[in-house]
């Protein structure tokens, strides 16, 4: 039983210590954080297009709000994002909220 613990022990010394696995491990950690880095990007151009839309319009509905809140800069945040797009979150937190002309 001892031998096959040595032999367990050193197969997963191996590995451990290969250049190949760590390679393997640290490119799926930098795709991690590509597809992050694009999320960020996606959701800040989203936030500063929609954010100044409802700007230059003078006004926001309760819904377009709501979504531009709780779907795009909540996450947004959490995922590290910050920066111009928190400063139209400002901007857009300061306008009227009412109901759309065509509703």
């Amino acid at each position: 039983m001892d031998s096959w613990i040595q032999v367990a022990v050193t197969i997963f010394c191996s590995i451990a210590a290969s250049s190949g696995f760590w390679a393997y491990i640290l490119k799926k950690h930098d795709k991690k954080d590509a597809k992050t880095k694009m999320l960020i990007g996606l959701a800040h151009d989203r936030i500063v297009h929609l954010g100044m839309s409802y700007i230059n319009r003078g006004y926001i509905t309760p819904e377009e709000y709501k979504n531009l809140i709780d779907y795009l800069y909540s996450p947004y945040k959490e995922m590290g994002g910050n920066g111009s797009a928190e400063k139209i979150i400002e901007e857009v937190k300061k306008l009227k909220i009412e109901r759309g002309k065509n509703e």
